[in-house]
């Protein structure tokens, strides 16, 4: 009874408000777990109480689910009970009153400028290796690009490995990037990223005609992002930087934090990022605040740094 309700409901998010395929893709984890609970006590969609629903969203923090995740489970469902009703299979939402879990946004892990200096140096010397097989300089050109492109733009990793050969445009000065919801923006590229981009782009073009830039034989026709994942932690170990500081994210963390940290406007990091609410960009304000704290500490007249 509820796995078809839910397919409505996920089809609905899909086809007419555009979600993402990960936020499908969470969405489908969090409702099976959710219908999963609500059989085990013999309840369906339909047939659940407010009780049951704050019962469940308990259940799961004792688990020990990150608050976040548990916040977007919660979203999960009361969005599912919200078009039960619109569709008028509910004549109440029992999700409506669930109490939301509490949570506070962790600060991003961010990677120093001589760090992000080191990662780069590394890649660029293994890609110029010519001693190298023919294979493996590939992929060492590639993860170059990769790691030049993401630092160089702040992109996504799913809007970095699916990009398009196409998106490069303008005498290769910016790229056209399709983020979330199908929202495209005008990204810029600066002389490093984009000579790496263009001498990849020219490779791969002598292999003959694609639709991506990052090509592999997968289904999805590109690169996963777990490949990319992979082989950045694996160059941050030979680079002597720890893995676990490592991933995609902490890179886009570090081009917003980077940003900001040499006077860059809120504003224009946010559109770079392809945040839709500006909220989301200020979780990068703690670099601003650190750096007005050391101004003080360096330059107040009071404070013992002070001239």
């Amino acid at each position: 009874m509820s796995a078809h309700l839910v397919d409505a409901f996920l089809e609905m998010m899909s086809a007419e408000r555009g979600a993402a395929a990960n936020t499908i893709a969470a969405y489908t984890r969090d409702l099976e777990d959710y219908c999963a609970a609500l059989s085990s006590k013999g309840k369906t969609v339909l047939t659940v109480g407010r009780d049951e629903v704050a019962s469940y969203i308990a259940s799961i923090e004792a688990q020990g689910l990150a608050a976040s995740s548990a916040a977007r489970r919660l979203s999960a469902i009361r969005q599912l009970h919200r078009f039960l009703m619109s569709e008028g299979l509910r004549k109440d939402d029992p999700a409506r009153i669930a109490p939301a879990p509490k949570t506070r946004r962790a600060l991003p892990k961010v990677l120093s400028v001589d760090e992000v200096d080191t990662l780069l140096a590394r890649a660029q010397s293994e890609a110029e290796d010519q001693s190298a097989s023919a294979s493996v300089s590939e992929a060492a050109q590639r993860l170059y690009v990769l790691l030049e492109l993401l630092y160089a733009t702040g992109l996504r990793v799913s809007e970095l490995v699916a990009l398009e050969r196409k998106s490069l445009m303008r005498d290769a000065s910016y790229l056209s990037v399709t983020g979330k919801g199908g929202k495209e923006r005008i990204v810029p590229l600066n002389d490093r990223a984009r000579d790496a981009l263009v001498a990849w782009k020219g490779r791969i073009e002598k292999t003959g005609p694609g639709k991506f830039m990052f090509p592999a034989k997968g289904a999805e026709g590109h690169l996963a992002r777990q490949v990319f994942a992979r082989d950045l932690k694996a160059l941050a170990g030979r680079a002597g930087i720890a893995s676990a500081k490592i991933s995609p994210h902490v890179l886009r963390h570090a081009f917003a934090s980077h940003l900001l940290q040499y006077g860059a406007d809120l504003r224009v990091v946010q559109m770079l990022l392809g945040h839709a609410d500006i909220a989301t960009t200020q979780i990068y304000t703690h670099v601003l605040d650190e750096h007005l704290r050391e101004l003080l500490e360096v330059h107040h007249p009071l404070s013992s740094g002070g001239s």
